[in-house]
């Protein structure tokens, strides 16, 4: 770029004779000036720049619509935005793509193509990437504000009946919503607890009892505590059926499937034991109780709706599906390959472990993840060096995927840290602003906006002010605003 003089500016007649293509005009943005030519802004004509080269004809009101100062005896145009942001859209009119630099704020980066109007197609595809991570944020961020304004506000139309929903739905999903709510939770946790606890100790042999046709079963006050554990998870999944505002949302959710899998058994085991008998055999009854006991052992999984480093875990693991592909593609080439040339070097040996390539699978799984029953081993020496070059091959194949799946862990955990801590100061600054009596509208507008499918003008301001740039609501009334450099940084 092309350092202004002011010898360089000829005059501009004001009936605009002189051609635009053969203008120059020098801008200057946060103190960093730059010239430019008309025949380069004129590619784009309904961007900011190029509007300022037929602005001059048009006298101040047409200038100052455009810029923020203005000095006639230079012919500069002064603009308080972001110089770094300007650098790298002004790219456009050279290369006809535009790069964000690394260190600049996406959404400020948005707002300043927005002003130089700049459409956001000339954003190269790396850097929209970026910036749809950083909009599902905020979208993330305004959904928590949301959820929170509509627990703490009341809606005077509506029912009775609906009321209570929500507060049915509050007390039961919110345990941070009241002490209550907090005590409801910590009783959900122990009760299942006290269920996996009850399962596991009614395997006991010393603590069952032998029934009339001599067959072992549970102790009949172990049975009890399970019975009133099951009670306790209807009642909770009922309640929280009724009172949620979506059903079929809800019935799909994985952990409601989890905890419908932790009741069913038992009601299903109920009914084969007392009605099954008289319409199959005995013994066919009783394996299928004991098949649907079994199916207890989900309810330890129920553990996750408490605990959010367990959902932290599964969100993880979920975003972590290619590195887990990794890991298992590596592990089944390692597990056919060594398996076979196992096979192939032990038929030497009379006493060989391995009858068949498909019965070393299990030697090759176990050796290549470290394990080492023993049950199958090697007895000729080139399948002794086959079998150690398979297990330090199995620790480097476990070993690559698993930084990128801890980096995934840590980089959500992270994130959901950072939304959470977000949201509260967005409702921070709410309340500020309401206490100030800046608030950006009534409820009622709110919920007018929101039927018309846009963004909350509580939460959606608020995100703009917090995170995009303009407004300061602790500055004096006489400036309330800031640069987009002091925003970016």
């Amino acid at each position: 770029y092309k350092m202004a003089g002011d010898s360089m500016f000829p005059d501009v007649d004001t009936d605009g004779s002189e051609k635009s293509e053969e203008m120059e005009i020098v801008v200057n943005v946060g103190g960093v000036r730059q010239v430019f030519y008309g025949d380069n802004l004129n590619q784009y004509p309904e961007t900011r720049l190029a509007e300022l080269l037929n602005c001059l004809s048009g006298g101040y009101d047409s200038i100052f619509s455009l810029c923020d100062d203005y000095d006639p005896g230079k012919r500069e145009f002064y603009f308080d935005r972001d110089p770094d942001a300007f650098k790298c859209i002004i790219d456009v009119y050279y290369f006809g793509e535009i790069h964000m630099k690394k260190g600049i704020c996406p959404i400020c980066f948005k707002n300043e193509m927005e002003f130089w109007k700049v459409d956001l197609k000339f954003l190269d595809d790396c850097c929209k990437a970026h910036l749809s991570e950083k909009k599902e944020e905020l979208e993330e961020i305004a959904r928590r504000v949301q959820l929170i304004l509509d627990d703490l506000g009341v809606d005077a139309s509506e029912s009775r009946w609906k009321r209570c929903q929500k507060c049915i739905w509050k007390f039961l999903e919110k345990p941070e919503s009241s002490y209550p709510a907090r005590v409801i939770a910590v009783l959900s946790f122990l009760f299942i607890l006290i269920s996996s606890v009850v399962m596991c100790v009614g395997t006991i042999p010393d603590l069952q009892v032998v029934d009339a046709e001599g067959n072992r079963m549970e102790h009949p006050t172990l049975d009890s505590i399970e019975t009133a554990c099951i009670g306790w998870f209807t009642m909770e999944y009922v309640l929280r059926l009724i009172s949620s505002p979506n059903k079929l949302h809800f019935a799909l959710s994985f952990m409601n499937i989890v905890d419908v899998l932790a009741i069913l058994p038992f009601y299903v085991s109920l009914t084969l034991t007392h009605l099954g008998a008289k319409l199959m055999e005995l013994s066919n009854v009783q394996q299928a109780v004991q098949a649907l006991r079994i199916m207890r052992i989900a309810r330890i999984f129920k553990l996750a709706r408490h605990s959010s480093g367990l959902q932290t875990l599964t969100y993880a693991l979920k975003r972590s599906f290619k590195e887990l592909g990794l890991l298992l593609m590596y592990l089944a080439v390692g597990i056919f390959v060594f398996s076979a040339l196992g096979y192939t070097m032990e038929q030497s040996h009379p006493e060989t472990l391995f009858k068949s390539i498909p019965q070393s699978f299990w030697w090759a799984i176990i050796t290549m993840t470290t394990v080492g029953y023993g049950d199958i081993y090697p007895k000729t020496t080139l399948g002794k060096l086959n079998a150690a070059i398979s297990f330090l091959c199995g620790v480097i194949a476990i070993a690559l995927p698993i930084h990128p799946i801890i980096n995934n862990f840590v980089r959500y955990y992270n994130k959901q840290r950072v939304l959470e801590t977000a949201a509260k100061h967005e409702l921070e600054l709410m309340e500020l602003n309401s206490a100030e009596g800046k608030a950006a509208g009534s409820r009622s507008e709110l919920e007018d906006l929101s039927r018309e499918g846009k963004a909350s003008p509580f939460y959606s301001s608020r995100i703009k002010v917090s995170h995009s740039d303009t407004f300061i609501h602790l500055l004096s009334e006489e400036k309330h605003y800031r640069t987009r450099l002091q925003s970016c940084k």
